[in-house]
């Protein structure tokens, strides 16, 4: 086991064992933060569910009001008019049969989301291995299989999340960086979990959100307070 920071473990004395408020959570992570770079301000949600099982899967999407202080790089493979589409809305690339060659013969992945026209998905489904694991395969699920691209541009480059259950039950984020007003951070965290708690599986029994934290990328985490996100 690694051992911990001088500055870390000084951080983690300020830390009380209770469950905070979001407001005074979010100015303790400002207190304790001792680096010299923006860090990020990551999410950390555990919940009462056993991804194994299909019906207990948790996935969605969240449009964060103040994004996480990246765009996202689009792409989008498709044909003929919505490929003017897909620039005019400012995807970042876009293509089609050309753009797939190019991600299977180079391997070319400098992108961060795939937005697919559902008449392209047959070949793109082909490139599965490549993009799957990169977490790039597009789905209908998370918006990114439609022929809505306008709006699926504007909403990525809004700030648009997708987050899934992990096998441990976890969904792990970030919300932004630390350098974002305390407000702001507060408001993607807020909107973020309860686009969570919306996704609860229907058929799940007992408790669905077992704990929420908070943690900048180099300091402990904070505990918080899971009522304040239900009313």
């Amino acid at each position: 086991m690694s051992k911990r920071s001088k500055s870390y473990l000084k951080a983690k004395e300020k830390i009380e064992e209770r469950e905070y408020l979001l407001p005074e959570a979010v100015s303790l992570l400002k207190e304790i933060k001792t680096s010299k770079f923006d860090e990020s301000m990551d999410l950390s949600i555990r919940l009462g569910v056993d991804p194994k099982y299909p019906d207990q899967m948790v996935r969605g999407t969240v449009v964060l009001p103040h994004g996480i202080g990246k765009v996202k790089r689009v792409l989008v493979i498709a044909s003929g008019e919505k490929q003017k589409e897909a620039e005019e809305a400012g995807a970042d690339f876009f293509g089609g049969e050309e753009i797939i060659e190019k991600i299977q013969k180079e391997n070319w992945v400098d992108f961060d989301v795939l937005i697919a026209t559902p008449d392209m998905m047959k070949l793109v489904g082909k490139m599965g291995k490549q993009l799957g694991p990169k977490g790039l395969m597009p789905s209908p699920k998370s918006g990114t299989v439609t022929f809505g691209i306008k709006e699926a541009v504007a909403e990525i480059k809004k700030g648009r999340m997708e987050f899934k259950v992990d096998k441990t039950g976890i969904i792990n984020s970030t919300i932004g960086k630390m350098s974002f007003e305390n407000d702001k951070l507060a408001d993607n965290t807020r909107d973020f979990v309860r686009a969570v708690i919306k996704a609860r599986p229907p058929t799940l029994k007992g408790r669905y959100v077992l704990s929420v934290y908070i943690s900048s990328t180099m300091s402990p985490s904070v505990k918080l307070n899971i009522p304040q996100f239900e009313s």
